[in-house]
């Protein structure tokens, strides 16, 4: 693999750090949180603990402030390893900073140190059960009734959905408009009318709990409104680039994970009494596929170098999440053909991660969305 230059030395000691920290806090326990349906809830607190979690918060707020590059290496060895049940990226690089960029001064200072050493979980409930990708036609209401927003309805595929402490609440406070009707409300677990429903049996990402909600009159104060009324959709918006390109970050670790593990499978395992490493097909196929994961890495590397100096747009991130996550795909089976049927088998590594893959085209915007995206930007006048 080529030199990531857009990481120095205290990012790789931070990367090593991450790494010990996953190989003896998480790996050894990730099947049976896979039979469980979810992760340890106390991997937050010892994650928060050592500033894993949201490391771009402010000081201010109990963070060290540095830049987007940390929160990219904890997503990075998190996928890298293929440990798909801890659900950080979407509490620190899509929930928190929610609370950080639209949050009051009382919400920031309520909610981000408790995000930050693992004490409040986050989840965003978006997706609803016939809604999917069009957002503008959720249905969840929140209606104001003198100081209080009365919530009802429901969501589905929620991500952190039965750890969560602080849920992001995407509903219409105005139903009779689309996008401008769109507002975001934080709504804590455990207050009447809040419930949590089954934790979803899923093809693969078996260890990541993720839930129905339902909000059955659910009432919390209007000072709960996370930013102004109506402007939810425009919020969504603004940080939907940061989601995909962690979803690209996250799918160009797993392809290039996956593939070291099957360079070092083909050298060991033999067919006709030799090495499968040794016969021209193999090699041709991870010679392809290795140029084409190097590709990738140089041009995911290069969207986060524009994230952090503010300049990756909605197109190009699209691109990003379009290319990245349709790669790891293929990657992924190609690699799970190499193993022969050994690859079909749920022990081995290879075979998790091509379950797990299969959302990465589905979330964050289904790649269809990402496509009409581009295809816009390249026939609009």
């Amino acid at each position: 693999m080529i030199p990531r230059t857009i990481f120095d030395s205290d990012h790789e000691q931070f990367r090593d750090s991450v790494r010990k920290f996953l190989e003896t806090e998480a790996a050894p326990f990730h099947s049976q949180w896979e039979k469980e349906g979810a992760i340890d809830r106390q991997l937050w607190n010892k994650a928060g603990a050592q500033g894993f979690l949201a490391p771009t918060m402010p000081e201010e707020y109990g963070g060290v402030g540095v830049d987007f590059r940390y929160n990219a290496i904890v997503d990075e060895e998190i996928s890298r390893m293929g440990l798909t049940g801890i659900g950080f990226g979407l509490h620190s690089d899509i929930a928190v900073p929610y609370i950080l960029n639209y949050g009051t001064e009382d919400q920031k200072q309520r909610y981000i140190p408790g995000c930050l050493s693992g004490e409040i979980v986050t989840a965003i409930a978006m997706t609803e059960p016939g809604t999917g990708s069009d957002l503008q036609s959720v249905k969840t209401t929140a209606i104001l009734e003198g100081d209080e927003y009365v919530i009802n309805g429901s969501k589905t595929f929620i991500t952190n959905g039965q750890h969560a402490d602080t849920v992001i609440v995407v509903c219409k406070t105005n139903p009779h408009e689309k996008a401008s009707g769109i507002s975001l409300i934080l709504v804590d677990a455990g207050i009447p009318g809040f419930e949590k429903g089954s934790n979803l049996e899923k093809i693969g990402m078996k260890a990541q709990d993720t839930s129905e909600l339902f909000f059955q009159d659910v009432r919390v104060p209007k000072t709960n409104l996370l930013g102004e009324e109506g402007k939810g959709f425009v919020y969504l918006m603004e940080e939907l680039p940061q989601e995909r390109l962690s979803i690209a970050l996250t799918a160009a670790a797993s392809s290039e994970g996956v593939l070291e593990q099957t360079i070092e499978y083909v050298k060991d395992r033999k067919a006709f009494g030799k090495p499968i490493a040794s016969f021209q097909n193999t090699q041709f196929k991870l010679a392809e596929l290795d140029t084409e994961v190097t590709s990738l890495r140089v041009f995911v590397d290069r969207c986060l170098e524009l994230h952090i100096q503010g300049k990756l747009d909605a197109v190009t991130a699209s691109k990003a999440k379009l290319l990245s996550t349709d790669l790891q795909c293929k990657v992924i089976d190609e690699c799970l053909q190499l193993h022969g049927g050994y690859g079909y088998m749920w022990e081995y590594p290879v075979a998790r991660a091509f379950a797990d893959a299969r959302v990465q085209r589905i979330y964050g915007g289904t790649n269809e969305i990402m496509k009409l995206i581009i295809s816009r930007s390249l026939l609009s006048d």
